[in-house]
């Protein structure tokens, strides 16, 4: 009698089914992992970019883990267009890239480290920002390029032709009002430096009329407050923009 009693509590104790508990948890878990990667695969890419660079607080700027394929600036322009990029390059990385400009005998760290002084990279809403200081392109209040800024400009148009986004060209200037009897105001300046700039990818190079814009500032967008010579010296500059391709 008090045999078949326990086995009765034996049988009542131990499910057969339990098993069907864990199986049904590792399913959903799975399907929950699933449902992640399609999301994450359906992302708009550029959003995660921009939403990354925000974070990072940042004007653009990513530090890139490694140049595996970036050797020239078309390069660069062509990695970062692509849907599947989230990164930008590092500044040291974007000097190098400039490293044609370094003359044999100079200092390649000291030339780098001058470079990196004068050009500057960022992103917005209008595309890839090359933003070139005065001191590389012109002598103070002239819009004559200045024949040492050829092999700069050489690298450049060596990028556009190579790649398929529109350009646009912007000129800058500080906020000192001009005495000059070539120019009647900073507008009138920094139009005519877009022009130049724009003159020379056309002319010297030969690049197509059709993918460019011009245009100019004059004071009314500086990067730094005008209230130092250095700041001062940062926003007269001429921006050369790589508008982002449409679609990506």
């Amino acid at each position: 009698m008090n045999k078949s009693k326990k086995q009765g509590a034996d049988s009542q104790q131990i499910d057969p089914s339990r098993w069907m508990v864990t199986f049904s948890d590792l399913v959903m878990l799975l399907l929950t992992f699933f449902v992640m990667l399609l999301t994450m695969s359906s992302m708009d890419q550029k959003k995660l970019k921009d939403l990354v660079m925000h974070l990072r607080e940042a004007v653009g700027v990513l530090e890139l883990s490694g140049s595996r394929g970036i050797t020239d600036l078309a390069s660069f322009i062509k990695e970062y267009d692509r849907t599947e990029t989230s990164y930008v390059i590092d500044h040291r990385l974007l000097t190098d890239l400039f490293i044609p400009l370094v003359k044999p005998g100079e200092d390649i760290e000291q030339r780098l480290k001058h470079l990196s002084e004068l050009i500057d990279i960022s992103d917005d809403e209008r595309g890839i920002v090359f933003s070139f200081q005065e001191k590389i392109l012109f002598d103070s209040g002239e819009a004559r390029i200045k024949r040492e800024a050829f092999p700069v400009l050489d690298i450049m148009a060596a990028a556009i032709d190579s790649c398929a986004n529109d350009i646009l060209i912007m000129g800058h200037t500080d906020n000192i009002p001009i005495h000059s009897e070539l120019f009647t105001s900073n507008w009138e300046l920094s139009v005519y430096r877009g022009l130049s700039v724009l003159e020379y990818f056309l002319k010297q190079k030969g690049l197509q009329p059709s993918r460019f814009s011009v245009g100019g500032y004059g004071s009314t967008r500086p990067i730094r407050p005008n209230d130092t010579p250095k700041n001062r010296a940062r926003n007269r500059r001429v921006e050369i923009i790589f508008k982002h391709l449409q679609g990506v």
